[in-house]
């Protein structure tokens, strides 16, 4: 059950692991299902190429419903009076909102031997609990919970209380693997997360990523890069670029304050080298069009799997929040950190785990 497009790269390089440890026959491919959530972003026609690759037996869309799509819910997000009276509207808004979305679920998840989900802070994880079927929990992104254990923040204040009503009593809802009906809830490094969970486990990414064969880079290329021919032209012809530096957008603040984030980072690497820009498959600013004099990677494409092309080399990869730690086709990659954004919004907004 995927949300993004670096869910559905971490799901191949998952099952592409488990083909090779079965001796990768034709009857070992196709086991498993994947579904493909709109709920935060546009998979456009990566269906079509996951289904041609063959790895899936069957790939569905799944039309997930946000809370504000369902106007009775809005009760008892408000909340009652004082603790109890909050506890209460919670308790109700858990238990309504899995029946709401009921409805659009494209599958019986009960009939699967094992479910693994992204995202499980999502209604998913609402439906799954409410509904007893058990899951395996899979980070959001790389190495997020280190830098927002949205669990934690979410619940700042009487969090064990609501962890023992979730994980034992499943009378309201609480995300990353205190659901009671989360089995675990996989980590690329547990000794990145100042809180861990007791039901966390440890999947190095860059484990999976070494033991990829040539063969499997082909099948997560061919389904992920809409243009390949037109991707290796790019950087045939970024090679005859000296210094290159590749910037990082994020889906940060709003659109106006973003649009200076970025200009503002670009005016300080400029003088560096020639500038290359890579939006976040779900930044809606228009980088096409209000930076149209810097090339631009297609944003549906996961930064990782520029990791696949030997002959893209930058001297500098620069990123506001995003973890960068996987690039390895970079002389030195730059985090600016919550530091950085401090000068452009509210700290409390970006500095979560701080408030835990």
């Amino acid at each position: 059950m995927c949300h993004t497009y670096y869910h559905v790269y971490v799901t191949f390089l998952k099952e592409l692991k488990l083909l090779r440890e079965a001796g990768g026959s034709a009857e070992d491919i196709g086991k498993a299902d994947l579904v493909l959530s709109s709920l935060s972003n546009h998979f456009e026609d990566l269906k079509g190429r996951v289904e041609r690759i063959g790895l899936f037996r069957e790939v569905m869309e799944f039309d997930e419903k946000r809370e504000d799509f369902f106007p009775e819910l809005a009760r008892w997000r408000e909340g009652g009076r004082g603790f109890l009276g909050n506890l209460y509207c919670r308790i109700r808004f858990t238990r309504r909102y899995a029946q709401l979305e009921a409805p659009y679920v494209p599958v019986n998840f009960a009939d699967y031997r094992d479910v693994y989900v992204y995202c499980d802070s999502d209604p998913i994880g609402y439906y799954l609990n409410q509904n007893r079927i058990y899951y395996h929990a899979l980070e959001d992104g790389l190495n997020c919970l280190k830098n927002f254990d949205a669990a934690r923040y979410d619940n700042r204040g009487h969090f064990k209380l609501k962890m023992f009503l979730s994980m034992y009593l499943n009378l309201l809802f609480v995300q990353n693997g205190y659901g009671k009906y989360c089995l675990d809830m996989e980590v690329n490094d547990i000794s990145a997360i100042r809180y861990p969970c007791p039901r966390y486990i440890e999947q190095s990414r860059q484990e999976l990523v070494d033991g990829l064969t040539e063969v499997d880079k082909e099948r997560i290329l061919q389904a992920f890069i809409r243009d390949k021919e037109g991707l290796e032209r790019q950087i045939e012809e970024s090679g005859r670029v000296g210094d290159k530096i590749l910037i990082l957008t994020d889906p940060l603040c709003t659109l106006d304050v973003r649009e200076r984030i970025f200009r503002d980072i670009i005016d300080r690497y400029k003088q560096e080298g020639t500038i290359f820009l890579k939006p976040h498959p779900r930044d809606n600013l228009d980088y096409r069009k209000l930076f149209s004099e810097y090339p631009q990677f297609d944003a549906t494409v996961p930064m990782e799997m520029l990791n696949f092309f030997p002959g893209l080399r930058f001297k500098k990869v620069v990123a506001v929040l995003t973890e960068i730690k996987a690039i390895r086709f970079a002389d030195e990659v730059v985090r600016l950190g919550e530091d950085f954004m401090d000068a452009y919004e509210d700290p409390l907004i970006h500095r979560q785990n701080e408030q835990i």
